[in-house]
């Protein structure tokens, strides 16, 4: 959440960013108009990658502060674009649309919560993976992140709808896996900043695999891979659970080799710029997946379904396989073969 109180108008935040060319003068004057509550450049410019909260070296959460500005202001592309979206979201967490889907599993296992994604947002088969056999799935927008909408104008969401999701998924009666970083996020960063009950168990998705295969190690079969990991833009407010990440890594067999765009430094997939600036989109794309193949990546590796879908094209285009980390972990254990490069 933006504090006011920790910024030092040291301009860091928006010299450091991919995405604009400011020096530290101009960086300083953007945000003070944001804390003046005035438009700045930066909003529209902005790609909501969350990175300027990773640069920030006092915890201010200037992130927090563009997106919203954004909401408020109104009048940047993504917010434009995004309207529609959030209108539809806001109709079925105030119950005005269809309620989401909720399948009961066994009574033991934790519920395996979707977010708003459907089942076709997924690779085929990772529901009948034995990794979830048995798990409750929930899925729908009731059960949204709501962090996530900040991506088209929603910052608000959060505040508005946040402890009515967390309720939502506290009625479901059982301990919560996320299978989507900003479901995550919202149970363990936004709830405290907020002060949301959440009333139940909950676990990151990477800690859920890398105890799913630390107790099934006898059925991996190490792949001796090399991979690169485009990083969900919620990552950034959950940086330690990178680690987990690496020890999947490191039970599968797979190889992490260092490249420019990755962790403090990575990219974002380009799915907000999508439909407001095409060209920036695909020159991201572009840098993604050149920087993967110049550090000998076999593969690149997602885990946002967002991420894995916008992909699929550029993937194609440069013949680098493109995989889900649910199905890095299931070609480990069998379930799938590794996929052939396109070229």
């Amino acid at each position: 959440m933006w504090d006011a109180s920790k910024c030092n108008l040291c301009g860091d935040c928006l010299v450091k960013c991919h995405y604009v060319d400011y020096d530290r003068d101009r960086a300083v004057a953007e945000i003070k108009l944001l804390m003046e509550g005035k438009d700045a450049e930066i909003l529209s410019n902005c790609t909501t990658c969350i990175a300027c909260n990773d640069y920030c070296p006092t915890g201010a959460d200037p992130s927090d502060l563009i997106f919203k500005m954004q909401e408020k202001i109104g009048a940047c592309p993504i917010v434009v674009v995004g309207k529609p979206v959030l209108e539809a979201f806001a109709g079925a967490l105030e119950g005005r649309e269809a309620p989401g889907q909720l399948m009961p599993g066994d009574p033991h296992k934790p519920a395996l919560s979707l977010d708003s994604f459907r089942f076709e947002n997924f690779p085929e088969g990772t529901f009948d993976s034995r990794l979830f056999t048995g798990m409750t799935i929930v899925t729908g927008d009731e059960y949204a992140s709501l962090v996530g909408l900040v991506h088209m104008g929603g910052a608000s969401f959060v505040e508005r709808y946040g402890q009515r999701v967390l309720d939502r998924l506290a009625s479901v009666g059982k301990d919560i896996v996320y299978i989507h970083n900003e479901g995550f996020v919202l149970a363990h960063v936004k709830a405290r900043e907020y002060g949301f009950k959440v009333p139940f168990r909950y676990m990151h998705l990477f800690e859920y695999l890398r105890d799913y295969l630390r107790d099934h190690k006898s059925n991996i079969t190490r792949l001796g891979k090399k991979v690169a990991y485009q990083a969900n833009c919620a990552t950034r407010w959950i940086p330690e659970y990178d680690a987990f990440l690496d020890e999947i890594f490191e039970l599968v067999g797979v190889e992490r080799p260092n490249r420019k765009y990755e962790r403090l430094n990575a990219l974002c997939c380009s799915a907000p710029l999508i439909h407001t600036n095409r060209e920036l989109a695909v020159d991201i794309q572009k840098k993604n997946f050149e920087d993967a193949i110049e550090c000998g990546a076999d593969a690149i590796i997602t885990s946002c379904p967002v991420c894995d879908g916008v992909f699929r094209r550029p993937s194609s285009q440069f013949g680098l396989p493109n995989i889900f980390i649910t199905d890095l972990c299931r070609i480990a254990l069998g379930e799938k073969t590794w996929p052939e490069r396109s070229r």
